[in-house]
């Protein structure tokens, strides 16, 4: 729930947006996790090991769009290593690419605590350290400026962008209309919602005699992501409330809960409850979804199943006679092996507190589902070449799948086709796509389609538009999505829809140029409604001098060693060794020792009790994170997290100790007692 989509343009577009929307009320934006922060096992200390094209074309480009597009005030870098370095102190990541190639001249601020070296920080243009460690790093700071490991100027330049970002920050309180805003998150909610499958019966009609309603989320609403990201909302609507003020009067809403919110789980008299009430209903309509111990800020989900109860009771309903309408309220894709026994399967993701409204819109067909897939749902996670190296070893995921994911994957030659497709998304109107052409020469182009509405009702359609290299020296996918636009049409209207391409549509990065190039060739810009769901094939030729150094195709889709360690340049590199232990050793690490599960034990209690200052009545979502940042995080997080009570000589001392030195640790705070003296 923290990431906009699998396909790097569709994210940066969107991350864009939504910065500009942000900015436009003089209120700072902060782009995150940069970069390749991709699963949460271990995210403060692990490295990601990722070839250069790999990370250029499908990791780093998102962030690129937003950044020359919006022009955030703030980026935020992840806790993780990329390839070897923390992104906190990476020169390459945050000066180099960042801030020399995009043009960003905004603020770069860590992740909590995951600020690592902090003099390497500073030197990269890590400008902020949050949220804050009282001067936990000051005797280290102080220390390079006296012996010319840090200069002045690199220190202004970091302190003086945290002056400009003051500067620029507004200090009242905006007014808010609360009503209007919740109407307009109510819409919104609607916009993205997507239609996975419908055989007729969605939208309800509002009359019919009985409708049953299953499922707790349909009292109890899964409305936000879990951990840090939750907000408290000004007001929160419940979709059982609103499909009883929807119906007519003469329509019995009955309600059974059918499993529990705060698991998800179900058991035998819940279900008996559910399936007696759907008897002799008109239509089910199942409130279904993860709830928050299983998608979390902190932990991976271990599965893309939805909770087994719930998974035994849609089998059940929609074996019945009424037909079963499934909504889902999630962060993130699930499994849906059951779609084809349900009648229809709407997919409202976390729609925030008026997502149950907007749900219920869609539902009567007040409003339509006007959202498409940002993320292919697979048949099963297992069939995905990232299933074999994710979350990989505590220290160390490497990124062997290289660009076979998403829809890169599944329609490729070789992947298994998706359940269902990037962009797919269904409407309650029909519309006609004809005289798609395509205008222009070499890489820039322009792409046009009429889009009519031939059905009896107001509706929205997308147009997608992707490229495919027929021949190319380097492995491509099958096609990339390079442009998309939103049309909205009344019934019987019709619009020509134009996107344009730039060079970029046609170029890849090439590693030995070490810049975007263009081969030239014959090129496919296909015109979708989806990855699978080509409407038109328009050919292209493009001349260019550019030469673009060949690299071999791996023999599948995950690299062995040889391939990888070909991509990567050099050896594919060994985790660090647990022992000696450092700053940078876990708390998990330390529990081999005796002495290391006492401790853990204790941190882990006290973290927990502090997290219910943050957190009031904290969850066992919000309890699992903070269980999994203190065991998976960095000692050095003690420090930076403790508001000053614990300093790195206190630290370094119980690591000397831990080691096996006692003497060393004694050495440890008489150093640190001279430098205070």
């Amino acid at each position: 729930f923290e990431c906009l989509s699998e396909d790097p343009l569709l994210s940066g577009n969107l991350a864009g947006a939504m910065v500009r929307g942000i900015q436009s009320q003089s209120i700072g934006a902060c782009l995150k996790h940069y970069a390749v922060n991709n699963h949460e096992s271990h995210r403060l200390v692990v490295d990601a090991v990722v070839d250069e094209r790999t990370l250029r074309e499908l990791y780093l480009t998102g962030f690129e769009i937003a950044v020359q597009e919006s022009s955030p005030w703030t980026v935020m870098c992840a806790y993780n290593l990329v390839n070897g370095v923390y992104a906190s102190e990476h020169h390459e990541l945050l000066q180099t690419i960042l801030r020399d190639e995009w043009g960003f001249d905004g603020l770069v601020m860590t992740d909590w605590g995951a600020a690592n070296d902090r003099v390497a920080g500073v030197k990269a243009g890590l400008d902020l350290e949050m949220p804050g460690s009282r001067g936990a790093f000051d005797d280290e700071l102080t220390s390079a400026l006296e012996s010319g490991a840090l200069t002045d100027e690199e220190l202004d330049a970091c302190a003086t962008r945290v002056v400009e970002l003051l500067q620029r920050s507004r200090r009242d309180r905006i007014e808010a209309d609360y009503d209007a805003h919740h109407d307009l998150a109510r819409r919104a909610a609607a916009a993205g919602a997507v239609l996975l499958t419908n055989d007729g019966i969605l939208p309800l009609a509002p009359a019919m005699s009985k409708i049953a309603v299953i499922g707790a989320f349909a009292e109890s609403p899964r409305y936000q992501g879990a951990g840090s990201s939750q907000v408290r909302p000004t007001r929160l609507d419940r979709a059982l409330d609103l499909i009883r003020e929807r119906v007519g009067p003469d329509t019995e809403v009955v309600f059974a809960r059918g499993f529990d919110p705060e698991s998800g789980e179900s058991d035998a008299e819940l279900r008996s409850e559910a399936l007696a009430s759907a008897e002799g209903a008109d239509v089910v309509v199942f409130c279904g979804g993860l709830p928050a111990p299983m998608e979390s800020e902190g932990f991976d989900r271990t599965t893309l199943d939805l909770p087994a109860g719930q998974v035994a009771l849609i089998e059940a309903l929609a074996a019945r006679r009424a037909p079963l309408v499934v909504v889902l309220s999630n962060g993130g894709v699930v499994h849906a092996p059951w779609a084809d026994r349900a009648a229809a399967v709407l997919e409202c993701w976390l729609g925030g507190q008026a997502g149950a409204g907007g749900m219920v819109d869609v539902l009567f067909g007040d409003a339509e589902p006007g959202g498409r897939l940002a993320e292919s749902v697979p048949e099963h996670v297992a069939h995905l070449p990232a299933d074999l190296n994710f979350p990989g070893r505590p220290r160390q995921v490497e990124y062997r799948e290289a660009m076979a994911v998403g829809y890169r994957f599944h329609d490729a030659k070789g992947g298994v086709p998706a359940n269902f497709a990037f962009g797919h998304g269904l409407s309650y109107t029909n519309f006609g796509w004809s005289e798609a052409k395509l205008e222009g020469t070499g890489t820039d182009v322009t792409v046009s389609v009429r889009v009519a509405n031939t059905g009896s009702r107001a509706g929205s359609d997308v147009v997608q538009v992707y490229v495919r290299d027929r021949e190319a020296t380097v492995p491509r996918p099958d096609k990339e999505l390079r442009g998309f636009a939103k049309v909205h049409l009344e019934a019987g209207a019709s619009e020509v829809v134009s996107i344009t391409l730039d060079r970029r549509a046609f170029a890849v990065w090439d590693v030995e140029a070490h810049d975007w190039l263009v081969e030239a060739g014959a090129f496919d810009v296909i015109v979708a409604r989806s990855s699978v769901d080509i409407v038109a094939v328009l050919a292209h030729q493009v001349e260019s001098s550019d030469v673009v150094a060949p690299v071999a195709a791996p023999a599948t889709l995950v690299m062995d060693d040889a391939e990888f360690a070909e991509r990567l340049g050099r050896p594919v590199p060994q985790p660090p060794p647990l022992r000696p232990f450092n700053r940078n050793s876990t708390l998990q690490e330390l529990e081999s020792t005796r002495a290391g599960r006492i401790l853990s034990k204790q941190v882990v209690k006290a973290g927990i009790s502090q997290a219910s200052k943050e957190f009031p009545d904290p969850d066992a979502a919000t309890q699992a994170m903070v269980r999994a940042a203190l065991r998976e995080g960095p000692l050095r997080g003690l420090v930076l997290l403790s508001g000053g009570q614990l300093r790195f000589p206190a630290l370094d001392a119980m690591l000397e100790a831990f080691n096996g030195n006692p003497k060393g640790a004694v050495a440890v705070v008489r150093d640190s007692l001279r430098k205070k003296g």
